[in-house]
Parts: structure tokens; sequence; C-alpha cells
């Protein structure tokens, strides 16, 4: 199964939170796992500020952006483009989504036609979960 996670979900994988240890379980056992460009970007201020807010050490924020630096070829990307961009906006008016989580969900659904095996969608936002499922992406049941 491809797994695609958004960045709350990535986040998850460097940053001991909540659902942290079944997550890597699930990403352990997908065939391969996808997230958009953007996510690069967004795990990246996220580690910031967990730093900053002092949820992780000096030591840990080091830790972290270096094994999420290092991990970061082993995810399938999807490049942001202009359809996409074009797509989340509709997303965003028809699915009542933040902007980046429309970009997530497109994304996802980008993908959806590229892998005939289908795409099974992750992310630890109850809103971008239930949009994901009106738009009949498989769910994975820690999400949401």
């Amino acid at each position: 199964m491809m797994l695609y996670v958004d960045t709350s979900a990535l986040v998850k994988l460097y940053v001991d939170e909540p659902m942290s240890q079944e997550l890597t379980i699930a990403v352990n056992e997908a065939e391969a796992v996808a997230t958009s460009l953007l996510a690069y970007t967004e795990a990246r201020a996220a580690f910031a500020r967990a730093r900053r807010e002092a949820r992780l050490s000096a030591q840990g924020y080091r830790r972290v952006v270096e094994a999420f630096v290092e991990d970061w070829p082993r995810y399938i990307t999807v490049e942001v483009t202009d359809r996409l961009v074009k797509d989340a906006g509709e997303l965003t008016a028809r699915r009542a989504l933040r902007g980046y989580d429309a970009l997530h969900l497109a994304s996802a659904l980008v993908l959806r036609e590229q892998i005939s095996s289908g795409v099974t969608f992750l992310a630890f936002d109850r809103e971008l979960m239930a949009a994901a499922k009106r738009e009949a992406l498989l769910i994975h049941p820690l999400g949401g």
C-alpha cells in the first residue's frame, strides 16, 4: 500500500508525540510513503517551533533535523504544480479546508490518479481526514 502522510503525521515520526509509535508501525508496514514537497518546509518549521518552545533540547533538535534530512529522499514527494495549486484552491471552498491542508489533499488525489494500487491517506487533523474521506480516499484508521 502507498501511504500518504501530511505534515502532522510526518512530524510524529521524528518528535515523540501521542500516536508516534503507532504511526511508526504503520509507516514500516507501508510499501511506500508519500507526502507533498511542501511538507519539508512545514516539518522543519514544526521542529524549529518545538525547539523554541523547549519541547526539544538543542541536541534533540539537531538529532531530529539530521534524521529527517537523511530520511527525506526515501519519501515519494508530490510536486507542487500550477494544477495542484488550483485543485487545492477548489478544495478549500468545497471542503472548507485551510490552504496547506488543501494542498496535501490535492497531492494525495493527484497521487491516486498515478498509483493503480491505491493511496491510503493519514493525517492527524479531523477536518482534513473528513475531507479525504469525502473525496473517496482510503483512510488509515490512525488518522483523525
